[in-house]
């Protein structure tokens, strides 16, 4: 199995580790949420999604999701919202 040469010399096995994206909002149709970066996010290894919004004066909340497709096809109002990793 190949892994990854550490700066310790050691070679670790390569892991599935978590993805971040944020959520970027070019258009807010509800005039909720507002435009620019409105939620962090993370996709675990095994496919679920933990989000966090991070609207200025509003309340933050915390959201699951089983996949990050729902959270496209829930939040993404037709490509007015992207999805944009980070990792």
């Amino acid at each position: 199995m190949a892994g990854t040469l550490n700066h310790d010399g050691f070679v670790y096995p390569r892991v599935m580790v978590p993805r971040r994206f944020y959520l970027y909002r070019r258009v807010d149709e509800t005039g909720v949420s507002g435009t620019g970066v409105v939620a962090n996010g993370v996709e675990w290894p095994d496919g679920e999604v933990t989000m966090r919004w991070c609207v200025k004066d509003k309340p933050n909340s915390t959201a699951q999701y089983e996949e990050i497709e729902h959270v496209v096809k829930i939040h993404g109002h037709d490509g007015k919202t992207a999805v944009v990793w980070i990792d």
